[in-house]
């Protein structure tokens, strides 16, 4: 694993953290500010126009980075030309193509997502599906060169914009005491303007870079022909493949209100029971946010490796990938899972839905490996494979929500939530070892797993024997705070003590190897 590769992986991972951070935690202040309702909505929405988005990309910024990464290896600056300009055409098309199908078709998604009352949401947040497939564009470029800082820097931007905007139109339309459904469509105009500076952003990056492709030979209708098919070929199975867990919330979203519906609810007590579900989802989203950040450096690394036969190299960038997402998922997910009471009464003002997070919680393990999974059967050119298992899991996780909707209510989509996910992680797994021989787990991940149960034990049942119902939103948070460091430290050093973390990979974590070298000299 070469140390470009771990430098993108830190500089996305920090970026991601951040912007996970920001994506996660603004659902906090605006159910504090406007309520389970509006949250429901929005949670209800989001993911369809995420589905859209990644539809309307079509995969095409992944396709960039790993065509422009084989292009590279020949030195072909009119193939990167092409690829740029092609994928430039293509998304702009499939931009306007689903913008005008969620906007057209906005009445109908209302009715099935639970009610009118989601119909304006729809509406102003389809106008980001006009910016963001060109942006993302210029991030599959820079991803190409393995230049992730455009794409880690731009993705902060776009998400502190429209974390800020989300904040300050739900103040102001809550105290102007609009309604549910206009404050919920307000909140959407962020998405809007934060993709729109992100892309002015990554325009002026580009027009200033070296790596700006150049070609004496005039683009031409032939070029578009041809290289659009080499582009929808590689990157169609990849749309799919990133659609992991936008396809699988909009299920949720599709099937949760429904399967509700039919157990006894009603339109407004929907929105508000999706609303708990959707403060699991807030916390899930930084839990997966070490393995989200691999991803993206990961497959043009993989890609290129294969390219030029390094088929060891390969294997090893896999296994050491696979190592430092079990070493991030396992305490995250354990962590949330045994601070769940502090955590939902401290951010969310009450205790109301604990189960539901606590499941989902625990269950971001399994997305973080699925999420990692699906990268690198794609970076294996097995992209149509990652493809049918996410169609094939989405489709049975609306029968499992479905089923246990009606057995246990809205906990049952959360039990459905953590079944699908670890079937999705195994069935990844099995397919990465036919092609590589490449084993799933190590003893280094019994490891990980043993010191998180331990680390949870720890500070988890202290929260089963207080009277936390009884404790203030501070008084949740600063307990929450003070476990999580104790974790940290707990876990860290039983994974120290018992090697569950190779001398090689430890030296590699930012901080940690020049504090051991100083060490080594001083000593």
């Amino acid at each position: 694993m070469n140390g470009t590769f771990v430098k993108s992986t830190i500089i996305l991972t920090i970026a991601t953290l951040v912007s996970k951070i920001l994506g996660s935690v603004f659902r906090i202040p605006l159910q504090n500010i406007a309520g389970d309702e509006v949250l429901g909505i929005f949670t209800l929405v989001y993911p369809v126009y995420m589905t859209a988005l990644i539809l309307s990309v079509a995969g095409i910024p992944l396709a960039i980075s790993q065509l422009i990464s084989k292009a590279r290896v020949e030195n072909d600056q009119q193939e990167i030309r092409n690829i740029f300009v092609t994928s430039s055409i293509l998304a702009v098309l499939f931009g306007l193509v689903s913008f005008s199908l969620l906007t057209g078709l906005s009445e109908q998604l209302a009715q099935v997502l639970g009610g009118q009352k989601t119909r304006l949401s729809i509406i102003i947040v389809s106008i980001t599906l006009l910016i963001a497939p060109y942006m993302a564009v210029y991030r599959g470029f820079f991803q190409g060169y393995e230049n992730m800082k455009p794409t880690a820097l731009s993705q902060v931007l776009e998400q502190f914009v429209r974390v800020a905007l989300v904040i300050a139109i739900a103040y102001y339309t809550v105290s102007m005491d609009l309604s549910n459904e206009i404050v919920a469509g307000g909140v959407m105009i962020g998405s809007s303007i934060g993709a729109l500076l992100s892309l002015v952003y990554l325009r002026y990056l580009f027009q200033i870079s070296s790596l700006k492709p150049r070609s004496k030979v005039k683009y031409s209708w032939g070029d578009f022909k041809i290289t659009s098919r080499r582009i929808l070929k590689v990157s169609l199975p990849i749309c799919v493949g990133a659609l992991t867990m936008a396809l699988l919330n909009v299920v949720d979203s599709l099937s949760i209100p429904f399967s509700l519906k039919l157990a006894g609810g009603e339109g407004t007590e929907i929105n508000y029971q999706y609303g708990l579900y959707g403060r699991g989802l807030s916390l899930v989203q930084i839990a997966t946010v070490f393995s989200t950040s691999i991803v993206l450096p990961l497959i043009p690394l993989i890609s290129k490796n294969l390219a030029l036969k390094e088929y060891e190299t390969t294997n090893n960038v896999i296994v050491k990938s696979q190592n430092l997402a079990h070493l991030f998922s396992w305490p995250a997910a354990i962590g949330l899972l045994a601070l769940t009471l502090p955590l939902n009464l401290g951010l969310f003002t009450d205790l109301n839905g604990s189960q539901v997070l606590a499941l989902i919680g625990f269950s971001s393990v399994f997305t973080s490996l699925t999420v990692l999974g699906t990268g690198i059967l794609q970076g294996l050119e097995e992209s149509k494979i990652a493809a049918w298992v996410i169609v094939v899991g989405a489709l049975v996780k609306m029968l499992l929500n479905f089923i246990f909707i009606q057995f246990y209510g809205l906990i049952g989509a959360a039990i459905a939530t953590l079944v699908i996910y670890i079937l999705l992680w195994l069935t990844n797994a099995y397919f990465i070892w036919k092609k590589t021989r490449v084993k799933f787990v190590s003893r280094e991940t019994f490891v990980q797993f043993g010191s998180s149960i331990l680390m949870g034990l720890i500070i988890g049942v202290p929260t089963l024997l207080f009277n936390i119902q009884g404790w203030g939103r501070i008084d949740a948070l600063l307990y929450s705070l003070g476990a999580a460091g104790v974790g940290a430290v707990i876990y860290i050093f039983m994974v120290i003590l018992f090697k569950g973390i190779s001398n090689e990979e430890l030296m590699r974590i930012p901080g940690v190897g020049a504090f051991i070298k100083k060490k080594e000299i001083d000593s």
